[in-house]
């Protein structure tokens, strides 16, 4: 008979639906042991969220959060999916992410709780299955603010040290993140199971997903169709909330796509500082395929080879089932233009439609790339204009002035009260975000041991519309003399 331990008593309610289904889509993986695990950062309000005992977990959680031990109820494997990266097809799985399990949530939710940096599984392909704390630290940082900006996202419920060193380019303190995500289904999941071509794994899939993320579709005439367009839905407002806070993902390959339409893997990802459409930010995209403007069509062409994936449990005739998605995809395009439009009108506080607001957008963005302005405070200074009602700062007859005249000109049709317009703004631009520089500078000094200044930007992130002195020195670009900001994978 095994002896309690304190982590038991943390409040798990584990209930594995992945793992029942077809082996062909995983491979149990325990998760190698490291040498001496300790809490880097934990995330309280997460914890709460899932029902468990952040006291019991600062406590006592460190050998789990690092693979050490196993949470009562746990079933860990390694998730097997394909994915086109860069634009070419390859058969991956989980090389260094490990899945606990499904934990059930207080509200009846469930989600995924996975150990990203766990050891060598099946699916490794040669790597060493481990993570660096450095990448780890970035991934808790910045999903922790993709959430308080409203961006659907996975999330970090803790970042364990793991007393061992990894090998990059040179040795790097090595640490496990543990992830939780509405699920770790990802486009790159429906392609593994068409490669396979064996329906029976590929049906459950299909099945699985939709008891997960779309129910609804499961009484629909076409499950698969209904499934789709769900999926369709969520990436067109997912990315469109991407492009109104100037986020770059930096690597939109096909297995980094969630079906439950939340932002995942927080590898080579930035900020916009100074406006820039043709912005690119990853090390590795050399050919900016990835590029801030390119957000959205890179979105699409996703779908796309999720549809293909599909189309067996769509039609017999494969040309029926071809035209029956290419009629959930084509409507790509007017979802996500319906859903960035939303966002821009509010951020320049209207509320009402008028068939000119595209032309007000697209031209106020058009001055800000050609004045490289900075994206987050230009945004975050249209409020003061809306209230004062006039730009002093503007000069007599300059573009900027004239753009400022017809949008207060347009703002003033608003239905609403001037306030009403200010209270939308404030909400809907935020004046701090992720910084580039201020990541790296957070990062650097948690890697010589100085967490002070992660955990100060932290704080600063998760409250990210109110200014307050605490976040003022928070709210600037870089500094003269930064040069190109470049961001790196971390694998």
């Amino acid at each position: 008979m095994s002896m309690a331990r304190p982590i038991d008593a943390a409040g798990w309610r584990f209930d594995n639906t992945y793992a029942r289904l077809p082996e062909d889509l995983f491979t149990a993986a325990p998760p190698v042991p490291v040498r001496g695990p300790a809490i880097l950062a934990f995330n309280d309000a997460l914890a709460a969220e899932l029902g468990l005992d952040a006291a019991v977990l600062r406590a006592a959680g460190a050998p789990m959060f690092a693979g050490n031990e196993l949470p009562p109820g746990a079933e860990p494997i390694a998730q097997a999916y394909a994915g086109h990266q860069f634009g070419h097809f390859t058969n991956l799985g989980d090389g260094r992410a490990i899945l606990l399990g499904e934990q059930l949530l207080p509200d009846g939710r469930r989600c995924d709780l996975q150990l990203k940096g766990a050891g060598r599984t099946r699916y490794s392909r040669g790597g060493d299955g481990r993570a660096a704390e450095g990448p780890m630290l970035r991934e808790y940082l910045i999903s922790e603010a993709m959430h308080a900006l409203g961006i659907p996202t996975t999330r970090s419920l803790a970042v364990v040290a793991t007393g061992e060193w990894v090998m990059r380019e040179t040795p790097l303190p090595g640490a496990v993140l543990t992830r939780v995500a509405a699920s770790h289904i990802r486009v790159g999941t429906f392609q593994f199971a068409a490669a396979i071509d064996v329906p029976e794994v590929l049906a459950a899939l299909l099945h699985h997903a939709i008891a997960r993320h779309a129910p609804e579709a499961a009484g629909a005439d076409d499950p698969a169709i209904a499934f789709l367009e769900a999926v369709v839905e969520r990436q067109a407002a997912l990315v469109a909330r991407w492009m109104l806070v100037g986020f770059v993902h930096g690597v939109m390959n096909t297995d980094n796509m969630a079906v439950s339409g939340e932002t995942i893997d927080y590898g080579p990802c930035a900020f916009l500082d100074a406006y820039d459409p043709a912005a690119v930010f990853s090390s590795i995209d050399r050919q900016g395929r990835y590029a801030y403007r390119n957000q959205p069509g890179i979105a699409h062409w996703n779908l796309a080879r999720l549809a293909e994936s599909l189309l067996p449990l769509v039609d017999a005739d494969e040309a029926q089932a071809i035209a029956a998605v290419r009629a959930v995809l084509d409507t790509f395009p007017i979802r996500y233009e319906r859903h960035f439009l939303a966002g821009a009108r509010a951020k320049l506080g209207l509320a009402a439609e008028e068939p000119d607001d595209a032309r007000l957008i697209g031209d106020l963005l058009d001055l800000m790339a050609a004045d490289n302005a900075d994206f987050t405070a230009t945004f975050a200074g249209l409020a003061g204009s809306a209230e004062a009602g006039a730009d002093a700062a503007a000069a007599p007859a300059s573009p900027w002035l004239a753009w400022q005249t017809r949008w207060l000109e347009r703002l003033a049709r608003e239905p609403g009260s001037r306030a009403d317009a200010v209270t939308r703004m404030r909400r809907s631009n935020p004046v701090v975000i992720p910084r580039n520089h201020r990541v790296e500078e957070a990062l650097a000094a948690a890697a010589a041991g100085e967490f002070g200044v992660f955990e100060r930007l932290l704080a600063v992130l998760r409250d990210p519309f109110v200014e307050t002195p605490a976040n003022e020195p928070y709210r600037g670009g870089p500094p003269p003399g930064c040069g190109p900001y470049r961001t790196f994978c971390g694998t």
